[in-house]
């Protein structure tokens, strides 16, 4: 004898006429109330570490090399005797991307308390990153827009910069170049935003991965089941 299979479209109907409506709800508000507090751990995890003198410098994991259209130009300049000049050029990009981070954090909190229940939900039960992603839909372009004139003001200040913006123009030219690298500038901003984006999602993982370890018991009862 075959056993009825229902379909969890209907076992979810049948729980709900069973189950007071409260606890729905309580359900619903936890899931809301867990993910905006995960997404503004990592966004204040991310700004600290990153906002800071070495956040990206110090940091292999982020740190923003030459663009790779560049790399033998650098290479070459530095054979010939102007390695100097190539690495104060990366110490500028990486410290255009320390100062441009703090700029992040009211826009990030503002999305983190706009946060609907439905995608809380959502995202509770989303992959390792899925919180994190959600805030790259919501935040990058406008983060970009407010980090660009701030690594502009860091790094034109480079000569090297400036000479090799007109390479890059070059470059895009023959269709070598992504548009959204057309300058050293734009490169540094799209890469301070990974890096940012890259911290909150290692952040995201920590708290899926060992919930209890966050001392939170929200994030404990959100994220533990």
């Amino acid at each position: 004898m075959q056993r009825r299979q229902f379909s969890p479209s209907i076992a979810t109907l049948l729980l709900a006429a069973w189950l007071p409506r409260e606890a729905f709800a309580l359900q619903e508000a936890d899931a809301a109330q867990g993910i905006r507090q995960a997404l503004q751990r990592g966004a204040e995890a991310a700004v600290s570490l990153l906002g800071r003198n070495d956040g990206f410098l110090g940091n292999a994991a982020v740190r923003i090399p030459l663009p790779g259209y560049l790399q033998d130009a650098g290479k070459l300049l530095r054979r010939l005797g102007q390695g100097k000049r190539v690495d104060e050029l990366v110490t500028a990009m990486n410290r255009a991307a320390e100062a441009a981070v703090p700029e992040a954090r009211t826009l990030l909190v503002n999305t983190v308390r706009n946060i609907s229940v439905e995608d809380a939900v959502r995202l509770v039960r989303g992959g390792d990153t899925a919180v994190t992603e959600f805030f790259v839909t919501k935040t990058r372009e406008p983060l970009g827009v407010k980090f660009l004139p701030i690594v502009t003001t860091a790094t034109e200040r480079v000569a090297l910069a400036r000479k090799l913006n007109g390479v890059t123009g070059k470059a895009q030219g023959l269709g070598l170049v992504k548009p959204e690298d057309a300058s050293i500038q734009h490169y540094v901003t799209r890469k301070s935003l990974d890096g940012l984006y890259h911290v909150i999602g290692e952040e995201e993982r920590k708290i899926r991965r060992d919930p209890v370890g966050t001392g939170s018991a929200l994030l404990r009862r959100v994220f533990g089941g």
